[in-house]
């Protein structure tokens, strides 16, 4: 896989996003970009961070060729070094053809849609099956999605059916909205293209990082009046508390100290800035993290995995509806890789990882409540204490 980083040589413009404001999730309206070749003159991707209090993690635009050009799918803010990245394969492949927004609620694709399709003015606009907006609906047309060039996967057929099968996860009722995510199998690249529904975890930091260590070192320490030092090691930590925080919003691990002591040790000086957000640091780590990061990463190879948030708060009630999608996979016994919208891509996956990801998620405890798992269900046990989610999720598609 061949990355390009963008550097100090790069033009801030370059890497301006306007609408954060919409959407305010670090690192806010300056977006660095990593491009990468996935699959060799078929995949590409567009790796930006997204993150709170620097909880950041990638979020990925994948670029794939399809006959006469390009389909993009999980939209991401067209910044200037987006559009320049892309312009560049359209020389060689083609133009823009397709525009795909394969989820019904992830906002961190749906806000950056509009931008993206008025930056390619000749692409036919895909979306999932029942948008919804909270707390107000809204129609697409009002984020800036051109109507008259915006198409429903399956109510009005499907892209490119020549070189791509899709296949739905969903819908479930979320109480407020619908979960939906719709994924697609890349034919001549032999990946499986998804949203949320799955994901790999490295145990090696993104090369995104690269451009700003930051978020890492941030979260590598013990105290919030201990400098950032960038090594490979603290790299490491605070990439797996990183993910750690992703994973389970509040993992057992995790201890939240006394106001009195996070100011104690803040404002110290070397840290006196609001890249060190000022030494405050409201977080203290038990012994034993470790443990609990191992369990979703791998060191030989990133674990693919139902992320923990979404089996907890999205799909705690839908595994039937999960089994049913992954078996449905299985039908493609040229299925070879796996690109998710987050974590690591390409991933080596086959009907043999499938079938084996099925094994463990039938033999495991489903959506458990204990441990590292006590928070997020605590969450969907208000939720459904409230009445806000249903006890049935499954709609009819």
């Amino acid at each position: 896989m061949v990355s390009v980083v963008a550097g100090a040589g790069v033009n801030p413009a370059d890497q301006r996003w306007g609408f954060w404001p919409l959407l305010p999730l670090y690192p806010y309206g300056r977006r660095h970009t990593v491009f990468s070749e996935l699959i060799p003159g078929q995949l590409w991707s567009l790796e930006q961070l997204q993150g709170v209090y620097y909880v950041a993690v990638p979020v990925r635009l994948t670029v794939a060729k399809v006959p006469g050009g390009l389909m993009l799918v999980n939209p991401l803010p067209p910044t200037g070094e987006v559009r320049q990245a892309i312009a560049g394969l359209e020389q060689q492949h083609g133009p823009v053809r397709t525009i795909v927004l394969p989820t019904a609620s992830g906002l961190e694709h749906k806000l950056p849609l509009g931008p993206l399709a008025r930056a390619f003015p000749g692409a036919e606009i895909w979306v999932c099956p029942g948008q919804w907006s909270f707390p107000v609906q809204l129609p697409l047309a009002w984020l800036g999605v051109p109507a008259r060039r915006t198409k429903v996967l399956f109510d009005d057929g499907v892209p490119h059916g020549d070189v791509c099968e899709w296949l739905s996860l969903g819908p479930l009722d979320l109480g407020v909205g619908r979960f939906q995510e719709i994924s697609c199998f890349h034919r001549p690249s032999g990946a499986l293209l998804v949203t949320d529904a799955l994901v790999g975890i490295s145990v090696e930091p993104p090369s995104l990082f690269d451009l700003d260590p930051t978020p890492l070192l941030f979260h590598a320490r013990e105290r919030g009046d201990q400098p950032l030092h960038d090594t490979p090691e603290a790299r490491r930590r605070g990439w797996a508390r990183l993910v750690l925080f992703a994973s389970y919003l509040r993992p057992e691990p995790l201890e939240v100290p006394t106001l009195k002591e996070v100011f104690r040790h803040a404002f110290r000086p070397g840290l006196r800035s609001a890249k060190a957000h000022f030494g405050l640091y409201p977080f203290r780590w038990k012994p034993g993290w470790e443990a609990a990061a191992a369990e979703l990463m791998r060191e030989a190879e990133p674990k693919i995995q139902v992320a923990p948030v979404l089996e907890r708060l999205v799909l705690p009630r839908a595994k039937k509806s999960l089994l049913d999608w992954l078996e449905q996979l299985g039908q493609w016994s040229d299925l070879r890789w796996l690109v998710s919208a987050h974590y690591s891509a390409p991933i080596g996956f086959t009907t043999g990882t499938l079938a084996s990801l099925v094994r463990d998620l039938t033999e495991r405890p489903w959506a458990p409540s204990t441990s590292n798992w006590e928070f997020l269900g605590s969450i969907d046990q208000r939720l459904l204490d409230l009445g806000v989610v249903p006890e049935q999720p499954r709609l009819r598609s």
